[in-house]
């Protein structure tokens, strides 16, 4: 017994130390990249910042593109979770566009460097996912509109042009969530909650004159 509890807490420790490296690695990059820039800033300035030694970081990452598909992917991997539930919750049109942008902003808003960095480096997003970020991040979007329409959530427009000018206020008002909030951090939240309303007011004012149309 005391053999397997000795097992249990070595493999606990390992455990520990091989989340707390990564987190240490992962954070010392967002600096760097923050005050250097993707392109200027080296494996060596993040091993620096980490104070791990060389062969430790190796152990998690073979180059700056892997922590930059780190960054990416715990971003997604949260906004997506977010974006599912959400919608999901979602009783009213406005509930439902107002809920999609405040999953992304709120995102976006908590981690404006990753976001940022995701749109300075199109390239390497499209080579590493063979996508750009808010293409990946907004994914489900059609499959949900569509339930939304048949669940009467919203009005029965081109489903198609709609999703397409969901895209696009994402993206732009997503940079200035972020760019706001690196200047002013406190303010994140605030900044969310604010884009997110434009956003679905700009959207419900819309969709009732095409709605007519229809």
């Amino acid at each position: 017994m005391d053999m397997l509890t000795n097992c249990s807490d070595t493999l606990g420790k390992r455990e520990s130390n091989r989340i707390r490296n990564r987190n240490a690695i992962l954070l010392a990059a967002r600096e760097c990249f923050r005050k250097k820039g993707y392109d200027n800033a080296t494996i060596r300035d993040i091993v620096r910042k980490t104070g791990l030694a060389a062969g430790t970081f190796y152990n998690y990452y073979s180059s700056k593109q892997d922590i930059f598909a780190a960054l990416l992917t715990d971003f997604l991997n949260q906004l997506n979770l977010n974006l599912t539930r959400y919608r999901k919750a979602a009783g009213t049109g406005e509930d439902f566009i107002r809920s999609t942008y405040l999953a992304l902003f709120r995102a976006t808003a908590d981690d404006p460097l990753v976001y940022e960095l995701a749109h300075r480096n199109d390239q390497t997003i499209r080579e590493l996912f063979g996508s750009d970020l808010l293409g990946l991040a907004m994914l489900s979007l059609e499959d949900d509109v569509r339930d939304a329409v048949n669940g009467n959530l919203l009005p029965n427009v081109d489903q198609d042009y709609l999703c397409a000018a969901f895209f696009g206020v994402a993206y732009e008002m997503s940079l200035r969530v972020a760019r706001r909030t690196h200047k002013t951090p406190d303010n994140g939240e605030r900044e969310a909650q604010a884009a997110a309303q434009f956003a679905a007011t700009l959207f419900l004012g819309g969709l009732t004159q095409l709605d007519t149309l229809s």
